[in-house]
């Protein structure tokens, strides 16, 4: 069988303010933020959420809502860690628990949505987390094999986060197991998959800042379940402004 090749390098971004217009440009992005906005994309679309709704706020979500009928739509999300007034849960575990199925989810947080309006110069965005990389970097080599791979981490208002490079570290892992050793992997790249082997998922992402945080507010729950690796079959592509499956 012959091995798949890139032609490309692959990078990663560790903040999703390094994004712009030059280096998304013509790219095949794939937007990461672990805890937890892409892994409640992946769960939402895997329990059957019809398309997923980005916003980039409180107000454009709820300007988004106006254009629907209620009873087809769930908005959620959160603000600073903060579920958003009269919104559905931000995370993965409670918002399927809410109620996603055959609905619209229209979805504003912090720093993960924003990240995902931020990449429209790429050629085709995807959103991945550890619960859905193996679909993701799948599907991805198997329909963009001769484009550059920008891994982004979206961060945390404009901060280096652990669990997001970790994530980008075990999408390297990935891709380094199924193109080989001498695949042209960034510096940014490399550093990323020696975090992923460094460390379990779980430590990993419960001992982050965000993860912390998130533990002391009672999410331990969906830290655990974030950190599970490729237990969703579940390809996340953005398509005219909304996430659906690929």
């Amino acid at each position: 069988m012959t091995a798949l090749q890139l032609t490309h390098k692959i990078h990663v971004l560790t903040r999703k303010e390094e994004i712009d217009t030059v280096r998304a440009n013509g790219k095949i992005a794939i937007v990461l933020d672990v805890l937890f906005a892409t892994s409640t994309i992946a769960a939402a679309l895997a329990h059957g959420a019809t398309e997923v709704v980005p916003a980039m706020n409180e107000a454009a979500a709820r300007a988004l809502g106006g254009q629907y009928r209620e009873d087809e739509t769930v908005l959620a999300g959160e603000l600073m860690a903060v579920t958003l007034p009269g919104f559905a849960p931000p995370t993965p575990l409670a918002l399927v628990a809410h109620g996603v199925k055959d609905k619209r989810v229209i979805y504003a947080t912090t720093n993960g949505t924003v990240a995902l309006k931020s990449v429209g110069g790429a050629e085709h965005v995807y959103a991945a987390a550890l619960v859905n990389g193996a679909a993701v970097i799948d599907h991805v080599l198997a329909n963009h094999r001769d484009r550059t791979l920008l891994i982004v981490c979206s961060g945390s208002m404009g901060n280096f986060n652990l669990e997001d490079f970790y994530g980008a570290g075990y999408l390297v892992d990935l891709l380094a197991s199924r193109l080989g050793e001498r695949a042209d992997f960034s510096d940014a790249a490399r550093a990323a998959r020696a975090l992923y082997g460094h460390a379990p998922p779980h430590p990993s992402l419960a001992d982050s800042r965000v993860g912390r945080m998130m533990r002391e507010r009672g999410y331990g729950g969906e830290v655990e379940y974030a950190a599970r690796l490729s237990v969703l079959d579940v390809v996340p592509r953005l398509d005219d402004g909304r996430l659906v499956r690929a």
